[in-house]
Protein backbone atom coordinates (compact mmCIF):
# COMPACT_ATOMS: atom_id res chain seq x y z
CA UNK A 1 0.00 0.00 0.00
CA UNK A 2 1.12 3.07 -0.83
CA UNK A 3 2.07 6.16 1.74
CA UNK A 4 0.21 9.89 1.28
CA UNK A 5 2.75 12.06 1.39
CA UNK A 6 2.21 13.96 4.61
CA UNK A 7 2.05 17.87 4.40
CA UNK A 8 4.68 20.24 5.48
CA UNK A 9 3.02 22.14 7.60
CA UNK A 10 1.55 19.21 9.61
CA UNK A 11 4.53 17.20 10.26
CA UNK A 12 6.80 20.09 10.95
CA UNK A 13 3.78 21.17 13.94
CA UNK A 14 4.05 17.40 14.65
CA UNK A 15 7.60 17.72 15.52
CA UNK A 16 6.92 21.10 17.39
CA UNK A 17 3.78 20.86 19.22
CA UNK A 18 4.92 20.02 22.78
CA UNK A 19 7.32 22.95 22.28
CA UNK A 20 4.22 24.98 21.58
CA UNK A 21 2.22 23.69 24.44
CA UNK A 22 5.33 24.38 26.64
CA UNK A 23 4.95 28.19 26.07
CA UNK A 24 1.11 28.58 25.97
CA UNK A 25 1.24 27.20 29.62
CA UNK A 26 4.29 29.14 30.70
CA UNK A 27 2.15 32.38 29.37
CA UNK A 28 -1.06 30.63 31.19
CA UNK A 29 1.05 30.06 34.46
CA UNK A 30 3.13 33.05 34.78
CA UNK A 31 1.88 35.65 32.17
CA UNK A 32 -2.07 35.77 32.36
CA UNK A 33 -2.16 36.32 36.45
CA UNK A 34 0.28 39.57 36.46
CA UNK A 35 -2.38 40.82 33.60
CA UNK A 36 -5.69 40.46 35.31
CA UNK A 37 -3.77 41.00 38.70
CA UNK A 38 -6.64 43.26 40.81
CA UNK A 39 -5.73 46.19 43.00
CA UNK A 40 -7.33 48.48 44.96
CA UNK A 41 -8.73 51.04 42.21
CA UNK A 42 -10.45 48.16 40.36
CA UNK A 43 -12.46 47.10 43.32
CA UNK A 44 -13.80 50.62 43.28
CA UNK A 45 -17.57 50.11 41.94
CA UNK A 46 -18.80 52.54 38.80
CA UNK A 47 -20.09 55.82 39.72
CA UNK A 48 -21.91 58.65 38.48
CA UNK A 49 -20.07 61.16 36.63
CA UNK A 50 -20.15 64.44 39.99
CA UNK A 51 -19.20 61.16 42.80
CA UNK A 52 -16.44 59.43 40.46
CA UNK A 53 -15.12 63.61 39.79
CA UNK A 54 -15.13 63.44 43.94
CA UNK A 55 -13.41 60.27 44.01
CA UNK A 56 -10.76 61.29 41.23
CA UNK A 57 -9.88 64.41 43.82
CA UNK A 58 -9.37 62.50 46.56
CA UNK A 59 -7.48 59.91 45.07
CA UNK A 60 -5.62 61.59 42.98
CA UNK A 61 -4.99 64.56 45.82
CA UNK A 62 -1.11 64.27 46.10
CA UNK A 63 0.15 66.94 48.85
CA UNK A 64 0.26 70.56 48.64
CA UNK A 65 3.59 70.77 46.73
CA UNK A 66 1.36 68.47 44.11
CA UNK A 67 3.95 66.15 43.22
CA UNK A 68 4.78 62.57 45.18
CA UNK A 69 2.40 60.36 46.97
CA UNK A 70 -1.03 60.39 46.21
CA UNK A 71 -4.31 59.20 48.76
CA UNK A 72 -4.49 56.54 46.55
CA UNK A 73 -1.02 55.36 47.25
CA UNK A 74 -1.28 55.65 50.73
CA UNK A 75 -4.25 53.52 51.09
CA UNK A 76 -3.05 50.76 48.91
CA UNK A 77 0.65 50.72 50.83
CA UNK A 78 -1.56 50.30 54.16
CA UNK A 79 -2.80 47.82 52.54
CA UNK A 80 0.22 45.92 51.83
CA UNK A 81 1.61 46.37 54.63
CA UNK A 82 -0.93 44.57 56.41
CA UNK A 83 -0.93 41.84 53.89
CA UNK A 84 2.64 41.72 52.59
CA UNK A 85 3.39 38.81 49.55
CA UNK A 86 -0.55 37.95 49.49
CA UNK A 87 -2.50 38.40 46.40
CA UNK A 88 -5.10 39.91 48.65
CA UNK A 89 -7.81 41.53 47.04
CA UNK A 90 -8.30 37.89 44.99
CA UNK A 91 -9.01 36.11 48.64
CA UNK A 92 -12.69 35.42 49.25
CA UNK A 93 -13.03 36.61 52.06
CA UNK A 94 -11.71 40.37 50.77
CA UNK A 95 -14.44 42.95 50.20
CA UNK A 96 -13.72 46.63 49.08
CA UNK A 97 -16.56 49.01 49.30
CA UNK A 98 -16.73 52.64 48.16
CA UNK A 99 -19.76 54.53 49.65
CA UNK A 100 -19.99 58.19 48.02
CA UNK A 101 -22.98 60.52 49.38
CA UNK A 102 -23.96 63.93 49.20
CA UNK A 103 -23.91 66.18 51.90
CA UNK A 104 -23.84 69.44 50.00
CA UNK A 105 -24.30 70.60 47.00
CA UNK A 106 -20.76 70.30 45.71
CA UNK A 107 -19.60 68.23 48.89
CA UNK A 108 -19.34 64.67 48.80
CA UNK A 109 -18.61 62.42 51.87
CA UNK A 110 -16.87 59.41 50.80
CA UNK A 111 -15.96 56.08 52.76
CA UNK A 112 -14.03 53.69 51.99
CA UNK A 113 -14.04 49.84 54.17
CA UNK A 114 -11.45 47.58 53.05
CA UNK A 115 -12.29 44.09 54.98
CA UNK A 116 -10.23 40.73 54.73
CA UNK A 117 -9.56 37.55 56.80
CA UNK A 118 -7.12 39.85 59.17
CA UNK A 119 -9.86 42.50 60.06
CA UNK A 120 -10.64 45.87 58.27
CA UNK A 121 -9.95 49.35 57.38
CA UNK A 122 -12.18 52.10 57.56
CA UNK A 123 -11.31 55.38 55.90
CA UNK A 124 -13.92 58.65 55.80
CA UNK A 125 -13.19 61.43 54.11
CA UNK A 126 -15.17 65.22 53.18
CA UNK A 127 -14.39 66.34 49.45
CA UNK A 128 -15.58 69.75 48.65
CA UNK A 129 -15.54 68.64 44.27
CA UNK A 130 -15.10 72.84 43.83
CA UNK A 131 -12.26 73.74 45.89
CA UNK A 132 -10.76 70.38 45.81
CA UNK A 133 -10.75 70.86 49.48
CA UNK A 134 -10.25 67.21 51.49
CA UNK A 135 -11.33 67.27 55.02
CA UNK A 136 -10.69 63.80 57.06
CA UNK A 137 -13.52 62.22 59.57
CA UNK A 138 -11.37 59.74 61.75
CA UNK A 139 -8.14 59.80 62.38
CA UNK A 140 -6.96 56.98 60.30
CA UNK A 141 -8.27 59.13 57.16
CA UNK A 142 -6.01 61.95 58.50
CA UNK A 143 -3.76 59.99 58.91
CA UNK A 144 -3.47 58.83 55.18
CA UNK A 145 -3.89 62.78 54.38
CA UNK A 146 -0.53 63.93 56.92
CA UNK A 147 1.02 60.95 54.94
CA UNK A 148 0.97 62.36 51.53
CA UNK A 149 1.38 65.67 52.76
CA UNK A 150 4.48 64.71 54.23
CA UNK A 151 5.84 62.74 51.54
CA UNK A 152 9.09 63.32 50.63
Amino acid sequence: MDKKPSSGLVSFLKKRAPFYLAGIAILVVFVVPELTKTNLAGSFPELDADRQQAVDILMGYNGPDGDGLTVMDAVSAKIEDEYPNERIYDHRSTSVELDVTGEDPGTYRIVLDFVSYKGGLHYDWSVDAASGEITPNDPASRHIIDVVDFYD
